[in-house]
């Protein structure tokens, strides 16, 4: 593996989301392409970005902000998913499977960051 990155759990966990995220979007509604959909794309995208950036050749304390950062970003794909719930843009299953899942990014991006 050619970057620091590529092995970490948690980045491995976080881009399985963004791209189970990117195949729920699919679903929405055409007129939310700019609103919901783009916001919550983005967000996870930014979930897995920020883990990779601060990675990559940073002290700790620069990894750290990065860190909190993809921890501030999860945490509003969390907030998009219950504004699609809401909607009705996604069952009580998908909800609960990505939320659930999302707990546990949470935690471990969290954990990770304490580690430092």
């Amino acid at each position: 593996m050619a970057f620091r990155f590529e092995s970490l759990q948690v980045w491995q966990i976080a881009l399985d989301l963004d791209d189970r995220i990117n195949l729920l979007t699919k679903s929405f509604p055409k007129e939310e392409i700019y609103v919901l959909t783009s916001q919550i794309k983005r967000a996870a995208d930014s979930v897995v970005l920020n883990i990779a950036e601060g990675s990559t050749g940073q002290t700790k304390a620069v990894f750290k902000v990065f860190l909190s950062y993809a921890l501030r970003s999860a945490i509003e794909v969390v907030s998009c998913l219950f504004i699609a719930k809401k909607r009705g843009f996604t069952n009580d299953e998908q909800f609960n499977t990505l939320y659930n899942e999302y707990e546990t990014l949470v935690k471990m991006i969290t954990a990770l960051k304490n580690s430092f």
